[in-house]
């Protein structure tokens, strides 16, 4: 008998095949201009009438209140020069504590402004690579930390190898490396700080609210402190100023909503499925300060994180709660 041979496909080519189009042969897809693009919708801006309102209404206020105050030492005059002596010291020494605020909150404003715009130089000198423009930024932030007497040391390595740096990026860095990251170490362990004393009061305090006014008020006060390490020592207005600079750099980055996988990340896969609810919302309220205290360090840095890694949320969330939640598996 014959061995059969195994069938194999018959494969019949056509001549035509092989001037056929290839997917490489299709033409590339259009590129739409100007008419194509999505429009962009401008900033809002106050308009002229909203600004010239508020100083009409400021002088108001600050005309009633004065005629007031006056009507009142006056008054006391009349009856007492005792009394009305006494009024009008009081009066002009709130007048000089409104003054002192004023200039600090004034301070307070053109620190932040300072820092807005090295941080800009900073970026735009990366993007050119102007070495000249960069030395000028590293002088601005040495000038702005020149109060840190702790920083001396870290002054000196940077002036002793700074002039060895003949590129923008390779100068930031060295700056980076030698000024901030001290100052950044502290700001995650204030950071930390915040999000153990959020998720802890969060995880114990069962009253309503409690956590949302603790969050406030740990928020604030990080953003406060953080300001205040990178040198932006700020008022009461002033951390407003920067409140609102922070959230509004979460919204543009879309780090503002915290997920499935930040929890996850944060406490482990199952963890939150054996613990209470309370202990749940301690560790989303946790993190997402942690976001917060992210992009204040972000808003408050005066050079952008290059050379030096950004904080992680995960890692930041870890740490604070070591003590708090037991993350480890457990041997079966």
């Amino acid at each position: 008998m014959s061995e059969e041979r195994p069938l194999k496909p018959l494969l019949i080519e056509r001549p035509e095949a092989a001037n056929a189009p290839t997917p490489a042969d299709a033409p590339p897809v259009p590129e739409f201009g100007d008419e194509g693009a999505a429009v962009r919708l401008p900033r809002p801006r106050g308009s002229t009438l909203s600004r010239l309102s508020g100083w009409a209404f400021g002088l108001l206020f600050t005309f009633v209140l004065s005629v007031a105050a006056w009507d009142f030492v006056t008054g006391l005059l009349s009856r007492s020069s005792l009394l009305g002596t006494v009024a009008m010291l009081v009066v002009g020494f709130a007048v000089l504590m409104a003054l002192a605020l004023a200039v600090r909150e004034l301070a307070g404003f053109a620190r932040i402004a300072r820092i807005d715009a090295l941080r800009g130089k900073a970026e735009a000198a990366a993007a050119a690579g102007d070495v000249r423009e960069a030395r000028a930024v590293v002088e601005g932030v040495e000038r702005l930390l020149s109060g840190r007497p702790e920083l001396d040391p870290a002054r000196q390595r940077l002036a002793a190898r700074g002039a060895e740096q003949f590129d923008a990026d390779g100068l930031l860095g060295l700056a980076e490396q030698e000024l901030l990251a001290p100052l950044d170490q502290a700001a995650r362990r204030e950071v930390e700080a915040a999000v153990r004393q959020v998720a802890t009061v969060t995880a114990l305090v069962p009253l309503a609210l409690a956590d949302v006014a603790t969050a406030l008020y740990a928020n604030l006060r990080m953003i406060r402190r953080i300001a205040a390490l990178y040198g932006g020592r700020a008022g009461t207005l002033g951390s407003l100023r920067l409140m609102r600079g922070v959230f509004g750099h979460l919204l543009a980055t879309g780090a503002l909503a915290a997920g499935d996988d930040l929890i996850h990340s944060v406490a482990g896969g199952g963890l939150l499925s054996k613990i209470s609810r309370r202990f749940g919302e301690g560790v989303v309220n946790g993190a997402l300060t942690a976001r917060i205290g992210v992009a204040a360090m972000e808003v408050c840095r005066p050079l952008p994180f290059r050379a030096a890694p950004k904080p992680k949320v995960s890692n930041l969330v870890t740490r604070a709660l070591a003590g708090l939640f037991d993350t480890t598996p457990k041997e079966s």
